[in-house]
């Protein structure tokens, strides 16, 4: 085998051959009718089908109500023992029941190839029918499965049809409902072909030096083939990140009758995948029929397939000695974990929500994400490959014991080895993922034969993945320990106990631990409650030796801001940061979480209306909240933070003691109000809290001016920040923010729409005072209008209390603040977003540019 550079004029022949496979996307044009059953197409009930568009959450339009699958558990993850009423556990949405999903495809005439289906996901028990025949059916909704359609199809127009199910008590959040992923048909010309998941990608870096002395990096490539018997010709190229080079492996090797495949690429100088660096190359796999033809290759023959895919050059370790280590560096990792819901969109996947999520994470420094408690979308993955963003890709939330009455553990037994084989065949080429998660606080952690059980899972993740470490989240790990299951792991995660980490450390044999999940501290967006003390919410739940029943009944449903509100089985930012930093074998974290998501709502399990989660950084809404600046100061190294909190606006509170704290990644700052001084401190590292913020917790309200300035370790100045109470609310501000901008989605930054139908901008409402400061205590009712290229998708406010449907077009502001969600058309223009109050009075217009863009 030799590597060359191939001229232009022999790819235009190879490539330009033939049409080869067709990937088609099934986007649009689904009938869509709820509560109906298998071959519910062809029932009539009276019932009128809803034209839908896959993505499509049958659910997120509500209503909310504590009816949809009102739970009375006791959660033995939070040490429950006694069963309560839990009504928004699973998001109070209605995704219970069943549901029919229908819609014609065409096959082209003369066709005698291969056909197949291919779902990334589909909430729950998906049965797929073609022409009235079942053709296939997978029970996990979160995993991506392939149906093999040849049998069942014929020229001309087809029927498909998907039939779902979701049980009552078979989440312990809110999942989804309806074919919340994308669909799509491929079609291979002949039964020849390339087999889309078995491609295995592995680098290696420091393999040598070329003629020239660089240093070269060396890909290998393995292709498993279906159909070609003996073998056929296979040829593969490479295209650098700046697709100004193309390099040429000519032939790939196979054994005959193998059906496989092996190519090996020799890169010099090569550009490696990093979260700061995210360099893809583009690796296209080309099938030939062997047979000479004129204008053809005559070795090769005729193109019969054609696969391409992105490469990431990275390798990843983690030992005793290195730690975790991306390219032979160490580093620690920064990572947030990530329900897969989207917040007002529900469950639907979206390219530019994602790219919003993941943006405004690595604006805050952080560098991995977590996909709890299930399998990722192909569409997540993507993101996180050209953003940069590494990924635990996790499978399970249980094994054999349920979690709760209707969950996975009813297929575990039968299914559970096919789904850990689809999540590694679908995303083990995507460099983001670092490492599979194959479970989270699974209760067989101290059970006998969990340790078996867990082998068997991460040896069958090595058998499909040699170059990944698996992990799982142990909350038990004294238990975990004393079964063997903990040291089974090649990354030995540890959710929370902290107080367990010392001694767990000193009896692992691996020589590290991972935060697997850390933190759960909860807040409210724009919420502060006084006096500010520090505590476990015992006066909110159940399930604390503290609890007043009488509390519950006087809440309010929210959380304090000021960032010292926890669970009694978990912590605050400032305790895990400092294992953390201290202990070079503790090899990072995965906070919980980086947005609040649907359903799960504790403290306030038992508190209506409460229907979804308070542990975000941001809030459902995709806001920051104040959290999310204390993470950007300890995590963001290549910019400063200065942030001030609480707001400045507390009529009534005229005297009295307002503490103010400041998230800055400076160690040093002093504070004025109206001018006069409340002290310069520093960060005191005996502190609990003061280690990594600044406080001043005298501090007595009076209206005005609050600013702060922060100095070096030279004592010098170094900036400012300054808030001030907001008076009489005067105007709307607006920060419009789309995929197509450079910035951060904090940024705000005009910029295009794409004109495709899918792309999303996110319009950030905030009711401000002439001066332009936000009026915190704001809960004006506000209506939209979208006219133009484009239409009304959803609303959030980020409450977590709120009951208004995320898809109507009217909500009031939470804390002076929502966000109003777009979409593109299909053909270029302008989209009109008018904005009126609750008497109809126009208070703003946004018009956004909606263009054809390529890409």
């Amino acid at each position: 085998m030799k590597t060359i550079l191939l001229t232009a004029a022999l790819l235009c022949t190879l490539t330009g051959t033939a049409q080869c496979r067709q990937e088609i996307n099934l986007r649009d044009n689904w009938l869509f009718m709820a509560g109906q059953s298998n071959q519910a197409a062809n029932a009539d009930d009276g019932q009128t089908p809803q034209r839908v568009s896959v993505p499509h959450d049958w659910a997120i339009s509500g209503p909310f109500d504590k009816k949809w699958d009102l739970q009375r558990v006791a959660i033995e993850q939070n040490g429950e023992t006694e069963a309560t009423e839990k009504s928004g556990r699973s998001g109070a949405l209605p995704w219970i029941g069943k549901g029919t999903y229908k819609r014609n495809f065409s096959i082209p005439s003369g066709f005698k190839g291969h056909a197949e289906l291919l779902f990334d996901g589909a909430m729950a028990e998906p049965t797929v029918f073609v022409n009235g025949q079942k053709a296939g059916y997978w029970p996990y909704g979160y995993n991506s499965f392939r149906v093999d359609i040849t049998p069942f199809v014929h020229e001309g127009d087809n029927l498909l049809e998907v039939n779902l199910q979701n049980l009552e008590e078979s989440s312990r959040w809110y999942p989804g409902a309806g074919i919340y992923r994308p669909v799509t048909l491929i079609l291979t010309p002949q039964q020849a072909r390339i087999d889309d998941w078995g491609i295995t990608t592995k680098t290696e870096l420091h393999a040598g030096k070329d003629k020239d002395g660089k240093e070269v990096t060396k890909l290998t490539v393995e292709v498993a083939l279906i159909d070609v018997g003996d073998g056929l010709p296979v040829t593969m190229e490479l295209l650098s990140p700046d697709h100004k080079e193309r390099l040429w492996c000519c032939p790939a090797l196979q054994r005959k009758g193998s059906g496989k495949a092996v190519g090996t690429f020799m890169i010099p100088d090569a550009k490696l995948w990093t979260p700061e660096t995210p360099y893809l190359y583009k690796l296209r796999i080309n099938l030939c029929d062997g047979k000479s033809a004129p204008n053809v290759f005559d070795d090769f023959g005729k193109l019969i397939d054609q696969k391409t895919i992105n490469v990431g050059l990275r390798t990843v370790k983690v030992s005793k000695e290195g730690g975790f280590q991306l390219n032979g560096v160490t580093r620690k990792i920064k990572g947030v974990c990530l329900h897969h819901d989207l917040g007002p969109l529900g469950a639907a996947v979206n390219k530019a929500a994602l790219i919003r999520q993941i943006k405004t994470m690595k604006a805050m420094g952080c560098d991995a994400i977590r996909t709890a408690h299930n399998m990722p979308s192909q569409m997540q993955m993507d993101v996180c490959d050209s953003l940069g963003m590494m990924v635990m890709a996790e499978s399970f939330d249980m094994w054999v014991y349920p979690k709760c009455k209707n969950g996975y553990a009813r297929f575990f037994k039968e299914w559970a080895d096919k789904d850990i084989e689809n999540l590694v065949r679908a995303h083990r080429n995507h460099p983001s993922i670092v490492m599979w998660s194959i479970g989270n606080e699974i209760p067989e952690q101290g059970m006998q034969g969990g340790r078996e059980m867990a082998a068997h899972l991460q040896d069958l993740c090595h058998q499909l993945d040699p170059t990944r470490p698996v992990t799982q989240g142990c909350d038990r790990p004294d238990n975990a320990m004393a079964t063997g299951f903990l040291p089974t792991m090649d990354v030995p995660g540890l959710n929370y106990r902290l107080h367990r980490y010392q001694d767990t450390y000193d009896r692992l044999w691996q020589g590290f631990l991972l935060g697997s999940e850390t933190c759960s501290t909860v807040s409210s967006r724009g919420v502060y409650k006084f006096p500010v003390e520090v505590t476990d919410n015992s006066q909110y739940s159940s399930w604390s030796e503290n609890y007043d029943p009488q509390a519950i009944k006087k809440a309010d449903g929210q959380c304090s801001g000021y960032d010292v509100e926890y669970c009694s089985w978990s912590n605050l930012p400032d305790d895990d940061w400092r294992w953390q930093d201290d202990k070079p074998w503790v090899i990072g974290e995965f906070v919980w979480t980086g947005y609040d998501y649907l359903g799960e709502p504790t403290p306030y399990d038992e508190y209506w209306p409460a229907r979804s989660s308070y542990f975000g950084i941001c809030d459902l809404a995709g806001l920051p909240k104040d959290r999310y600046y204390l993470y950007r100061s300890h995590w963001q190294k290549n910019d400063h933070t200065i942030h001030l909190l609480p707001h400045w606006t507390w009529p009534g509170r005229e005297g009295e003691v307002t503490p103010v704290y400041c998230y800055t990644n400076y160690d040093e700052a002093e504070l004025f109000i109206n001018g006069k001084s409340q002290g310069r401190i520093r960060k005191n590292p005996d502190g609990r809290l003061d280690r990594y913020r600044l406080r001043w917790n005298d501090v007595r309200y009076e209206p005005g001016e609050v600013k702060v300035i922060v100095y070096d370790e030279n004592g010098k100045s170094c900036g400012s920040s300054t808030m001030r109470t907001a008076r009489k609310p005067t105007r709307l501000i607006t920060n419009v923010w789309t995929q197509q901008s450079d910035l951060s989605p904090l940024t705000s930054h005009l910029s295009p729409l794409k004109a495709d139908g899918d792309d999303l901008a996110f319009i950030t409402v905030s009711l401000a005072d002439a001066a332009g400061t936000i009026v915190p205590t704001a809960t004006d009712r506000l209506r939209f209008e979208v006219s133009g290229a484009g239409t009304f998708r959803a609303v959030c406010n980020g409450d977590a209390t709120s009951l208004e449907p995320f898809t109507e077009p009217t909500m009031k502001l939470f804390a002076g603040q929502l966000v109003v969600v777009v979409q593109a058309a299909t053909t270029p223009g302008k989209l009109t977003l008018k904005i009126f109050d609750d008497e109809r009075h126009l208070r703003k217009t946004v018009v956004i540019p909606v263009m054809n863009i390529e890409g």
